[in-house]
């Protein structure tokens, strides 16, 4: 094995103390990230890590296979505003998905939108869009270098006009237009400085309405709480336009409040509809003055109320909809009736019920998979949808109320034969007793001998669900032998609001708990060995694979932490990192520090132990989980590595988080990932 020799990462003298506990962060000056001394580390890294990737003979095949499989035609699932439908398509290798328009699918569509021509390397990516509700006017945000800072901008769609509307210093959220498109309403945070916007706290929400034509400084602003500077707000306009719903979240927290504003009577008062963060509650839409909601009050997994804000006394409200064993994962408005997407065992089920309640029928899905869109209006008696598995790439369907049947609309041709794979679910016990589910998808006939390259890839937080999708680089690595699992942890929403709290806070090591038992099975079973096993996660699954890896080194061969929370003492000191407060702790509080203190990763890192091989990957403007958590983690690790494993970092430049990454760059990158691997690994990929 290559012995290594690491860049330079200087050690300084700083120590925090928390409550009583001195923490030392020698790697404190990486988090400057435009100093000159983190810019030479920066370039020394990755000059260590492709001069090593550059090595590997398999990379360049790897690279070739990927770009083929990719290269097929891929559609978005199709919606209508106005008289005209709208739709992604990516000829294959496009770096950015260009947005066409047409009146009817007989129609020869228009390009409205082609991102790709707006940056040379396509670092510039449409991150949002918003279509007035007469089809007359397209709202767009672009993002540059995968910033989560959007700017907005307007476009006439019938001249294909763009219009002198501006808006800037928005992340996350999207525009609601005003049922005549006259104007919409957004919301942003204060204009940051400059030299610091992609590391600065982000703090005071407002919430503002936009007139056409008019430029932003004079936008008038609906609701704001300077008492309460975590408080953020998404303003929705109801489809029949007479209502501004406001929803009020603090963080990442699933409880929100709900405010709404009469828009057909001047200067209508703010109505505070739900005045406590104690339940999740989403506006579905409104017969009049009777809201329907998606909450789990009351109902962990979910279910449909009604309000009459006429008569809103938490009494008087109404249950449409139940709660079900299965978990309720979105409800759209169609047809005059409510469909409904939950998870049975992290698969999708489609349920149709009236405007009532009462069930009328579910809709019949090709398999066990997830399925996405269903989008439309409430007089709506067609709609489109998504259906996608670990072996099936995403396949359009169009459903016909009327009928009840589902079409194929748009069937992707890729370059693979699925019937040479299979998946399979199954269950297996983590440390506690708990029950956690698992898929497994491989090539047939796989032999349970110990000897299979394995990535076992997990989240494990946010109410996030994770359920089987086609992607191209699973198929590259189980077509040349290696199997995928992928473990539904505790932190999820698989299981409904239950099953998110069992992995938050002080209870987070459950999480940990449960990835590492999903490895342990693995290899009980004889899928793999240690030696043959790798772990893959991003963001927060970043933190899962830098926790699991500190935790139990042994049991692993390779680590692939992708943008990851590593310093879990001063995630909440940079841009939005404050948000996460309410599902990982805080260290400001005596009680939540301990635990936190207990898994961070930095911290956890122990000198002298022999740690996996490791690629840590980071964007340099990351400005959601800042590239500081990685660079200081990468650091550390080389200083404590015994073994002779490496420990790299690639450290993107012009990009981000990872939303709107090219085509190009993700293809090179899972190509480095795959090669790396097969390297270290030792395996013949």
């Amino acid at each position: 094995m290559t012995s290594f020799s690491y860049p330079d990462s200087p050690q300084q003298d700083c120590t925090d103390n928390y409550h009583g506990t001195l923490v030392s962060d020698p790697y404190r000056w990486l988090e400057e990230a435009d100093s000159e001394a983190t810019k030479a580390w920066i370039e020394a890294q990755n000059r260590l890590t492709f001069s090593y990737l550059e090595t590997i003979p398999e990379r360049e095949s790897i690279k070739q296979r990927l770009t083929q499989l990719w290269n097929y035609e891929k559609y978005s699932v199709p919606f209508k505003k106005g008289d005209r439908y709208f739709y992604f398509k990516n000829d294959g290798l496009q770096n950015q998905s260009v947005l066409y328009t047409l009146k009817s699918f007989e129609d020869e569509p228009t390009v409205l939108l082609d991102p790709n021509t707006l940056s040379e390397d396509g670092t510039v990516a449409l991150s949002g869009l918003e279509v007035s509700k007469n089809g007359e006017y397209l709202a767009y945000s672009l993002s540059r270098s995968g910033s989560d800072w959007k700017e907005w901008q307007v476009l006439e769609i019938e001249t294909q006009k763009k219009l002198s509307d501006r808006i800037q210093w928005v992340k996350f959220l999207g525009v609601s237009w005003m049922r005549d498109g006259s104007g919409f309403f957004y919301s942003r945070y204060d204009e940051p400085n400059e030299a610091t916007q992609f590391q600065d706290s982000n703090y005071f929400h407002k919430l503002y309405y936009h007139a056409l034509g008019t430029q932003q400084s004079e936008d008038i602003l609906i609701y704001e709480r300077p008492d309460q500077k975590e408080w953020g707000f998404e303003g929705k306009v109801s489809e029949d336009g007479r209502y501004l719903i406001i929803e009020v979240v603090t963080g990442t927290a699933r409880k929100n409040l709900v405010f709404y504003k009469d828009l057909e009577e001047p200067n209508a008062p703010v109505v505070e509809l739900i005045r406590e963060f104690e339940s999740s509650y989403s506006f579905i839409g409104n017969q009049g003055t009777v809201f329907w909601f998606s909450s789990d009050r009351d109902a962990p997994c979910g279910r449909v109320i009604a309000i009459d804000i006429a008569n809103p006394a938490p009494e008087h409200w109404q249950e449409i909809i139940p709660e079900a064993a299965e978990t309720l994962q979105g409800i759209h408005l169609l047809n005059h009736s409510f469909v409904a997407n939950y998870l049975k065992d992290a698969h999708s089920a489609i349920k149709i019920f009236t405007l009532t309640g009462e069930f009328v029928r579910e809709i019949e899905l090709p398999g066990i998979g997830s399925a996405l869109g269903f989008y439309g209006k409430r007089e709506d008696t067609e709609t489109f949808y998504a259906f996608t598995s670990f072996t099936t790439p995403e396949t359009i369907y169009r459903y016909d109320f009327m009928t009840g049947k589902s079409t194929i609309f748009r069937q992707a041709q890729v370059d693979f034969n699925p019937e040479d794979y299979e998946t399979q679910q199954v269950f297996y016990t983590s440390k506690d007793g708990t029950r956690v589910p698992m898929f497994i998808a491989h090539k047939k006939g796989l032999k349970l001998d110990g000897n299979n390259p394995t990535i076992l890839y997990g989240y494990g937080g946010y109410h996030i669900s994770l359920t089987p999708s086609f992607s191209v680089s699973n198929t590259v690595w189980m077509e040349r032998g290696g199997v995928y699992a992928m473990p539904n942890l505790r932190g999820g929403g698989e299981y409904g609001e239950d099953w998110h709290q069992a992995g938050m806070k002080d209870k987070k090591q459950n999480v940990f708990d449960d990835f590492i038992a999903a490895a342990e099975w693995l290899i009980e079973k004889g899928y793999t060995r240690s030696e043959k096993l790798a772990i893959r996660g991003g963001s927060n699954g970043g933190l899962l694979v830098g926790a699991c890896m500190t935790q139990r080194p042994e049991l692993f061969g390779a680590a692939l932490p992708a943008v990851g929370v590593m310093d879990m003492l001063r995630f909440h000191k940079f841009t939005i990192g404050w948000a996460w407060v309410g599902e990982c702790g805080s260290p400001d509080d005596a009680e939540e520090f301990k635990a936190l203190y207990a898994y961070s990763p930095l911290h956890n890192l122990k000198a002298g132990t022999a740690y996996p091989a490791t690629l840590i990957t980071t964007g340099e403007r990351d400005d959601r989980v800042v590239p500081a958590h990685s660079f200081k983690f990468a650091a550390a690790l080389q200083q404590a590595q015994a073994g002779e494993q490496p420990v790299l970092i690639r450290i993107e430049t012009k990009a981000g988080h990872g939303a709107g990454k090219p085509t190009a760059k993700t293809i090179e990158e899972i190509a480095d990932q795959w090669a790396f691997l097969t390297r270290v690994l030792n395996c013949d990929l």
